[in-house]
């Protein structure tokens, strides 16, 4: 069984359920929904899984209780051997986890990649006016070509990208993996854990940019290595 971690502030399940349904499909494997307010490392040694994924965020890291994140801190911290890979908010929270204390912070707040220049169109001005967005597919560089994540992978991948924010420095104890022109920590992983972030979404992978898929594919892998 593999868990996806989703961010839905009712405590609902329904905004994960089409994520949780590929992930199953390429993990050939049972995929249970645990909101982010219900994890802990007492529900992941209670569950058991063979992988953690951390889904990504529509809402602004403000609108959120720091607290809440607590528990998920914890898991990032603790869950050991267990893979885990924290996707677009997923991944930026996990940056946060590791660069500060949570538990002093009272609100986290948006890190965006930079404000538009003079003269530069919006292509998706509904979401966060006058910032620059990874909106669709992207080209990524791959620097970490030998890590089992990117295994199969050509050194330059299409991925697909929604977010405006990103993680600015490389938190202590993480190697950058991937990165492009417009966001430099595209996808990172804890030194000594199979604990990796990585802020496109494999998920949302398209038949002619099979690369998210390889991506999960081979995440899964080190979850049954056998």
């Amino acid at each position: 069984m593999i868990i996806y971690v989703e961010f839905s502030k009712q405590g609902q399940a329904r905004a994960g359920l089409e994520q949780a349904t590929i992930l199953e499909r390429i993990a050939r494997d049972p995929c249970l929904i645990v909101n982010y307010r219900d994890m802990s490392t007492d529900k992941v040694e209670e569950l058991r899984p063979s992988a953690l994924v951390v889904g990504g965020f529509g809402s602004s890291f403000h609108t959120f209780d720091t607290r809440e994140f607590l528990g998920l801190d914890e898991v990032f911290r603790n869950a050991g051997s267990v893979p885990t890979l924290a996707i677009c908010g997923g991944h930026q929270l996990l940056g946060f986890c590791f660069s500060r204390d949570l538990r002093r912070a009272k609100r986290l707040r948006d890190e965006p990649m930079r404000r538009l220049q003079a003269g530069e169109p919006d292509f998706y001005p509904e979401y966060h006016p006058g910032y620059f967005k990874e909106r669709g597919m992207f080209a990524v560089r791959i620097l970490r070509h030998d890590d089992p994540l990117f295994k199969g992978l050509p050194r330059t991948i299409m991925v697909t990208q929604s977010h405006y924010c990103e993680v600015k420095r490389t938190p202590p104890g993480f190697v950058l993996m991937a990165t492009n022109a417009n966001c430099r920590i595209q996808a990172m992983r804890h030194r000594s854990r199979p604990l990796y972030g990585v802020q496109f979404h494999p998920e949302k992978h398209q038949p002619e940019y099979p690369h998210g898929k390889k991506v999960l594919e081979n995440f899964f892998r080190l979850a049954r290595p056998s």
